[in-house]
């Protein structure tokens, strides 16, 4: 995992970001948060760290002067947030060439995206791997999509992404997005391929009524879920249990 450490004056703003963030389900380890400049700086010169997130304004060591003995200590990703829009910052991140500022309070899909971007430099950087390596990459997102392809697997139902989503901590925009990448289907397609397919096992047993059918598998109207598994199967519900009794005969 890649080690990111946060610096915030106002120690609660540091604690809440560290720790309501899903960190590690993105590949970060919080290697610790603090409440100024110097406290990280002391921190860096014996530990490593990829990515720092800083205030600007702090009472010792600002963020402007934090990021500028930074770079002359090392390459690293320098991630600004405050909560001023102010011109004079945004020239000096320029020119200190800071990863990425945002604004307060910082809002959980404008972290998802930069902390994506950030993480695909330093995979460029490194040679394309994590700093464990592709293995344990391709892991965390395998967890991801199994966890969500068995949730889905047991609450067909009435299952939903947002649902699914707290399962993994992610937000259900993040989640969509990378179940979709990784998997080759979204999630809407997914648990539809579930419910068909519970639904065919159903329609085999003639004890089931079709609208019996319909409720199980998450749909109120059963004339819904007869255009669902039309649209789906390309024959009606009827139709399919009349070919499936003739097979069987």
């Amino acid at each position: 995992m890649y080690k990111l450490v946060i610096v915030d004056d106002e120690e609660k703003i540091a604690e809440g970001i560290a720790t309501l963030f899903p960190w590690e389900q993105i590949g970060y380890e919080v290697a610790g948060w603090f409440n100024s400049g110097a406290q990280v700086l002391e921190y860096i010169r014996n530990k490593p760290v990829d990515v720092i997130l800083s205030d600007i304004q702090m009472p010792d060591i600002d963020g402007i002067e934090l990021c500028r003995r930074l770079k002359e200590m090392g390459d690293y990703k320098v991630i600004f947030f405050s909560s001023h829009q102010n011109y004079e910052y945004f020239r000096t991140a320029i020119r200190y060439q800071v990863s990425d500022y945002l604004l307060k309070p910082v809002r959980y899909n404008e972290l998802f995206a930069c902390m994506e971007k950030i993480t695909a430099q330093l995979r460029k950087e490194s040679g394309g791997s994590s700093p464990e390596g592709k293995t344990e990459e391709l892991s965390y997102y395998d967890t991801i999509i199994t966890t969500v392809q068995d949730f889905i697997e047991m609450h067909f139902k009435d299952a939903t992404l947002e649902a699914a989503a707290e399962q993994v901590n992610l937000s259900a925009s993040y989640l969509s997005k990378i179940f979709k990448e990784k998997s080759g289907n979204g999630f809407s397609e997914y648990l539809l391929m579930v419910r068909m397919k519970k639904a065919k096992e159903m329609l085999r047993d003639i004890r089931y009524k079709s609208y019996d059918i319909a409720y199980f598998v998450g749909y109120d109207n059963p004339k819904n879920f007869s255009r669902a598994f039309k649209a789906y199967c390309q024959i009606s519900p009827n139709d399919y249990r009349k070919q499936i009794g003739k097979k069987e005969d």
